[in-house]
Order: C-alpha cells, then sequence, then structure tokens
C-alpha cells in the first residue's frame, strides 16, 4: 500500500468553490421565495418587467452554485461565477444610488450598500482563481 501521506495533493479550487456555492445557492432560492427586493434593484433602464430579471438572476446563481459544486464542471463553475458577479454589479449599483436618494434609509444601510460595491472584485478574483484550479487538477 503506497503512503499519500507525503504525496503533495493539488489544489482543486474545492474549499472556494464550495465557499462561493454557499453564498450563491441561498442568494438564488431567495430571489424565487422574496422576489420584492430584487425587483426593486433591477436597474430601470433595463427593458420588460423586473421581475423576469429577477427569476432569470435566480435560475443562473443557482445554475452556477450547482456547477461549482460538481468537480467536472468547476472550471466552467468559476468563470459562470466571474460573469455573474460581473452581470449583477448593475443591480449593486442601483441598489446603492437608490438607498442614497431614500431619506428613510438609515446611514448604516446607505454605507453598507456603498461599501458593498467593491467587494465584486474579491469575488470575481475568487472565482477566477477556482476556474484556473479546477483545470489545473
Amino acid at each position: 500500500m503506497a503512503d499519500n501521506a507525503h504525496t503533495p495533493v493539488r489544489n482543486s479550487g474545492r474549499r472556494p468553490a464550495l465557499a462561493l456555492a454557499a453564498l450563491l445557492f441561498p442568494m438564488g432560492v431567495l430571489h424565487f421565495v422574496m422576489p420584492k427586493p430584487f425587483d426593486a434593484i433591477v436597474p430601470k433602464a433595463l427593458p420588460g418587467e423586473p421581475r423576469n430579471y429577477t427569476y432569470a438572476s435566480g435560475v443562473a446563481e443557482l445554475g452556477v452554485a450547482t456547477a461549482l459544486v460538481i468537480p467536472r464542471t468547476r472550471s466552467l463553475g468559476g468563470r459562470l461565477a466571474a460573469l455573474l458577479f460581473l452581470a449583477v454589479l448593475p443591480a449593486n449599483v442601483q441598489m446603492a444610488a437608490d438607498a442614497l436618494g431614500n431619506k428613510k434609509a438609515s446611514q448604516l444601510f446607505k454605507i453598507g450598500t456603498v461599501l458593498r460595491l467593491p467587494l465584486q472584485i474579491p469575488l470575481i478574483t475568487q472565482a477566477l482563481k477556482v476556474s484556473r484550479s479546477a483545470r489545473n487538477s
């Protein structure tokens, strides 16, 4: 029997992939269970009904989370996650703009929506790292 204790194990990006999936899956579910808050942040410049975008992004989040969990599709899932984080950025910008213009919104909420915007960068870079790690394993 071979001793695998000293054999280096490639980082397949499993933990970061599962962490991203753990973020995306519940958010995807929320798009269907509580769609109104998501409808409200769909940029007004987009044509059609906000609910359609809410459901489409919910499906995308569930699909990407699933791709991240399955080792064979993890590399693709990482690339799709990066694209998804880019795609939802306009909604996050809309949310921050709406909060800043809302006199009833708390200062803490306003600050939170603005500070959330740069967090897209590490999410995108982590998703790309997951994709590269999965390809190299």
